[in-house]
């Protein structure tokens, strides 16, 4: 038996496994920017939260 005829008959080709474990890089690399992007959010709300509530209340009475 040849060398790598196994992986040949399975189906798992190099540039096949390579392909998906690509897109399974590029899925984590979103959901990781995703967190970071909601960790953001949620630090600047704790920080912002009283001066944008107040900046709201003043534009919502000036309509």
């Amino acid at each position: 038996m040849r060398r790598g005829t196994t992986s040949a008959l399975h189906g798992d080709h190099p540039s096949r496994l390579r392909r998906s474990t690509e897109a399974g890089q590029g899925l984590i690399e979103y959901g990781l920017i995703l967190a970071i992007m909601a960790v953001v959010c949620v630090v600047s709300l704790l920080f912002f939260g009283d001066q944008l509530s107040s900046l709201l209340s003043l534009i919502a009475s000036a309509v």
